[in-house]
């Protein structure tokens, strides 16, 4: 398994989403307390950036339609959406944040 850098927890906001591009990958992070959170950005009911979404608790709000995923799963929780979006492994070293970039 490969990590790479992509933060440091002081660039981080809590329960303010960021997009990471990695080469294959559209991620957003999220940190919620001292916790880091990384998933496929893409809403997969309608492609919206969820980077751009409301985060409540360990949930993400997808912008377009409302849709809800959870931080932790992946998995949606309200409609529209049916189908989970990708998660993905985080580590946190000496205040750095890596993600591996194979989906967990």
């Amino acid at each position: 398994m490969s990590w790479v850098k992509v933060t440091s927890m002081d660039d981080l906001v809590p329960g303010a989403p960021v997009r990471v591009d990695l080469p294959g990958h559209r991620i957003a992070l999220v940190r919620v307390g001292d916790d880091v959170y990384a998933l496929g950005d893409r809403c997969s009911h309608a492609e919206a950036s969820l980077a751009e979404g409301e985060v409540v608790d360990h949930e993400i709000e997808c912008p377009r339609h409302g849709a809800v995923f959870d931080l932790k799963t992946g998995k949606p929780l309200t409609l529209p959406a049916t189908r989970p979006v990708p998660t993905y492994r985080v580590k946190v070293e000496d205040g750095d944040v890596y993600l591996s970039v194979e989906p967990s």
